[in-house]
């Protein structure tokens, strides 16, 4: 703020006492301040009349300062993913078109992306009075705009506010122009500099906003829109697989979500939740609501081509994706699976509040595997999911969605964990034996002519002294990362939702006794090259030593929440014992004890055969209206 000073000259003779007049006072313009404000106190409004945006203004907190979107979409669907050649783009050139890519506000949509500030009217400004608007810090990473009768320009360095416009009050808005990476680099606060020069006084004032994180979905957040692969062919497994994505429409329509899927056809990888996830960016909108951009993060796993629908048939208006092309992979390149990423809802423990969920993923700690370094600093860069890494080291494919799931609760905190519980599946057989029914078979799928149904009964799995020891291997491993969560959440034994569930490290034994792999064509996570073999290669999901397992029933906690009651399960193809499948009515009981009801789809051939089940072929698109910036229960 300047200061002026007014000042009168008074001489005085030291004899005579003569009183020399004195010097004219000249009026002065009554001073004018540079003031500019933002939406501090996230109401959607910037508020030019009162102080609700001033105190603070200068400096960001979790609690209070101004946000601003990476503006990362595509409104005017400008984006190619072709050259001017007509072949596809270089990977690496993908994600180099977006809004904030170019110098313009790209149609109304775009300028509702824009952050607004204002700066307060000086209506005693007087004629030669100029202003200028600079960004301070993060240059770089944002672009600031000027709104003029002819549409919104570029803030530049020659950019001069008239005193006319300063009179009047000028309108700003700003954008980022990618999220934040690596606070290393860019911690994502961007100051702005505004100054008044006039009759050789200036005036300044400056505002701190900061880009909205990055957030990935949680399971208090309704499900609008589901993603999910289909495959062209004829082939039996490809009939199947459609077959599979026309029943999960049904389900997806009777669970209230009307919004048609989003379906993959290319590239032929049917592990729709692997090679993306959904994210969202959102700022204080009209009304306090947000405004909200959708982003896919796609996996860092520059093998997996089908991420590239991401841009092809995705990227556009309110919806823009981002990539670490290049980026150094895990050493167990699986882990860099977006099945491998969960989101625990909201909660606050020990006095750390995670208002918009927190991130869980899986590390194989008997080899020191993480998640790829870019991947977790990029998660970590966002300052609001801190991700917590639990041991998938037992796990063949390795992602933390093939035990543990998080549920809508009607509790305090708002949800429940679900998680698998093989010594619940053990019972279930053993209690079965007992009963005299030890000849039936373990599974009472159909064969397939890609996936003959494994024959053995439960009297032969349970004399497999294998079946036992993978199974206890699973539940001391499924114990030690329960007890990790609850050291990190608060969360009690009360609330554990213990699901039926069975594990294997290797092949299940067929009529002749000849062992059938339990991972086969379409393994999850395989490369093209890879499935038709069922190889690894890098990104394969057989099982590459004696203590990595799977889903030896289909995994029912690898299923998708529909709806805050309703939920769809791999069908379980378990011992029919009087008509019934004993592993579906132990499911569908463990899940109906918390509040939901269950339906059941068959993905046995399609994706339990591949590693995977109804969760890893599928994705969801969720609400974004629940502001992240508002504190969660406890």
């Amino acid at each position: 703020m300047s200061t002026r000073l007014r000042r009168t000259v008074v001489a005085t003779a030291l004899t005579g006492a003569v009183l020399l007049p004195a010097a004219p006072v000249v009026a002065q313009p009554p001073p004018v301040w540079a003031d500019l404000r933002a939406d501090v106190d996230r109401d959607g409004v910037v508020d030019v009349t009162g102080h609700f945006d001033e105190a603070g203004e200068d400096r960001w907190t979790p609690a209070r300062g101004a946000v601003f979107l990476p503006n990362i979409d595509d409104d005017a669907r400008r984006c190619r993913t072709t050259g001017t050649d007509g072949k596809p783009l270089p990977p690496a050139e993908l994600d180099r078109c977006n809004d904030a890519s170019d110098e313009k506000v790209n149609g109304a949509e775009d300028e509702k992306d824009l952050a607004r500030l204002r700066t307060v009217p000086v209506p005693n400004a007087a004629d030669g009075t100029t202003g200028t608007v600079r960004i301070a810090s993060g240059a770089r990473h944002v672009r600031l705009f000027v709104k003029r009768p002819a549409g919104w320009e570029p803030v530049t360095s020659a950019t001069r506010l008239s005193a006319a416009e300063l009179r009047k009050g000028v309108e700003l808005g700003l954008e980022g122009r990618d999220v934040v990476r690596d606070r290393a680099r860019w911690d994502g606060t961007a100051h702005i500099d505004f100054a008044i020069s006039s009759g050789g006084t200036r005036s300044s004032d400056r505002v701190a906003l900061r880009v909205a994180p990055l957030l990935t979905h949680h399971h208090l957040q309704r499900a609008r829109q589901l993603l999910v692969t289909q495959l062209p062919g004829n082939s039996a497994y490809e009939v199947a697989q459609r077959e599979f994505v026309r029943r999960l429409e049904v389900e997806a329509e009777r669970a209230g979500i009307t919004e048609p899927p989003v379906k993959f056809t290319k590239y032929d990888d049917v592990w729709a939740q692997d090679f993306v996830e959904p994210a969202y960016a959102s700022m204080p909108g009209p009304g306090g609501k947000p405004r909200s951009l959708r982003i896919m993060l796609r996996s860092a796993q520059d093998l997996r081509e089908a991420g590239r629908q991401l841009f092809e048939k995705m990227r556009g208006p309110g919806v823009g994706v981002v990539q670490l092309w290049g980026a150094e992979p895990s050493a167990d390149p699986s882990l860099d699976s977006m099945g491998n990423l969960e989101t625990i809802p909201p909660y606050t423990h020990q006095g750390r509040a995670f208002p918009a969920g927190r991130i869980i993923m899986g590390e194989r700690k008997d080899s020191g595997a993480k998640p790829a370094e870019a991947v977790r600093k990029l998660l970590e860069a966002q300052g609001v999911q801190n991700p917590l890494l639990l041991d998938t080291s037992w796990l063949a494919v390795g992602h933390v969605d093939e035990f543990v799931q998080f549920l809508p609760a009607t509790t305090a905190r708002g949800w429940k964990i679900g998680l698998a519980d093989p010594e619940a599946g053990m019972a279930i057989l053993r209690d079965a034996e007992a009963a005299g029914h030890g000849a039936r078979r373990v599974f009472s799928a159909p064969d397939a002519p890609q996936s003959p149904a494994p024959k053995e009964t439960i009297a032969q799995a349970l004399a497999s002294g294998t079946l036992r020891a993978d199974n206890a291997l699973a539940s001391r491993r499924i114990r030690a990362n329960l007890e990790l969560l609850k050291r990190a959440t608060g969360v009690t034994d009360a609330e554990v939702v213990r699901v039926p569930a069975l594990f294997t490290r290797g092949s299940a034994t067929n009529q002749e006794g000849v062992r059938v792999p339990r991972l086969r064509r379409m393994g999850r996570d395989a490369p093209p090259a890879a499935v038709e073999h069922g190889q690894r290669e890098g990104l394969g999901a057989t099982a590459r030593s004696t203590t990595e397992t799977g889903a030896y029933i289909p995994g029912a906690v690898n299923g998708v929440l529909l709806g805050p009651d309703r939920y769809l399960a791999p069908r379980q193809w378990g011992p029919v014992i009087d008509g019934k499948d004993v592993f579906a009515e132990a499911v569908t009981g463990a899940y109906r004890r918390a509040g939901l009801r269950v339906s059941y789809i068959d993905d046995f051939h399609t994706y339990h055969a591949g590693g995977g089940e109804v969760h890893c072929g599928t994705n969801t698109l969720r609400d974004t209206s629940r502001p992240w910036w508002t504190p969660p229960a406890g």
